[in-house]
């Protein structure tokens, strides 16, 4: 398996927009494989819109690839996204990862806009199938639950004649609606044990829908930090996922090169070979230090 090893950003921990974009710059210059915002409507941590990021990110690189991870479709209508994300494509000469999911259970998003959940899974199957065709086909129309489209065609369509819909999500629906839709997996807040049996789910889950999935086109997400569990960013970490998890020490890594590389290797025998990283920092300069400590001594070794 191809073992790609991006790097994530959830909250913005830079001070102006100079800063984001050198990090971006180093990124692209030390050859990390992809660039992924995670997607958080309503937050008080300051946290980018995610497709915005990356039209931002196709007109200011020239060769890194670049996500969202994941983009709640449970808020967007497929044919503006597909729009955007096409546009976007081209523009960046099919630089694109798109990756979708209903939206995080952790997130304030549904309830503090007071948008129900009802029946959202079946809209984002409608979404993901609308996206997809659009994508592909030359006219589209469909009568569903959610949308109608009468002929409907956008243009233009994606340059990367295979580009990609990756899936996130760990509940039955969500292997089912991969093995329905997705040419991938990315997973979210899991172990490398949690992550191994999605993965045979999904796979298992493909022989029903008569559909195949690359076998390097399965991904883990995890934060890290180059450090150690007594600095006030490592505890202040921990708390945050502690009351979400039982224990949070298996949903990221802190610690040195060894242990982050044991933590990688998990997940690649889990079945992963793509990975969404994210850096633990407190601020711009801490971001720095922290990818370029992944640059100098992760990178090298895959």
């Amino acid at each position: 398996m191809a073992i790609g090893l991006g790097l994530g950003l959830s909250r913005y921990p830079f001070e102006n927009a100079d800063g984001y974009w050198r990090w971006v710059e180093l990124c692209e210059r030390g050859e990390v494989d992809s660039i992924w915002q995670t997607d958080r409507l309503v937050s008080k941590d300051p946290i980018l819109e995610c497709i915005a990021v990356t039209a931002a990110l196709a007109g200011a690189t020239e060769n890194i690839r670049f996500g969202m991870s994941v983009a709640s479709i449970a808020f967007r209508d497929p044919l503006l996204t597909a729009k955007q994300l096409a546009t976007v494509d081209v523009l960046s000469k099919g630089r694109l990862l798109p990756a979708f999911g209903l939206g995080s259970t952790f997130s304030a998003d549904f309830k503090a806009s007071g948008t129900s959940t009802k029946r959202r899974g079946k809209r984002a199957d409608e979404a993901l199938e609308l996206i997809y065709r659009l994508w592909y086909e030359e006219d589209v129309s469909y009568i569903g639950e959610f949308f109608r489209y009468d002929h409907v065609t956008i243009s233009p369509q994606p340059v990367n004649g295979r580009i990609p819909l990756w899936i996130g999500g760990s509940s039955e629906k969500a292997i089912e609606r991969t093995a329905k839709y997705g040419t991938g997996w990315l997973g979210g807040i899991e172990t490398p044990e949690q992550s191994a049996k999605i993965i045979l789910g999904i796979k298992e889950a493909l022989k029903k829908t008569g559909r195949s999935i690359d076998d390097d086109h399965y991904g883990a997400s995890f934060s890290f930090r180059f450090g150690n569990k007594e600095e006030l960013i490592s505890r202040i970490a921990l708390n945050r996922l502690s009351n979400k998890v039982k224990d949070p020490s298996r949903y990221m890594v802190i610690g040195d090169k060894e242990d982050i590389l044991q933590r990688i290797n998990e997940y690649i025998d889990a079945g992963c070979s793509k990975f969404v990283m994210l850096p633990i920092a407190s601020d711009g300069e801490e971001m720095m230090k922290q990818t370029q400590l992944f640059i100098d001594e992760i990178l090298p070794l895959y």
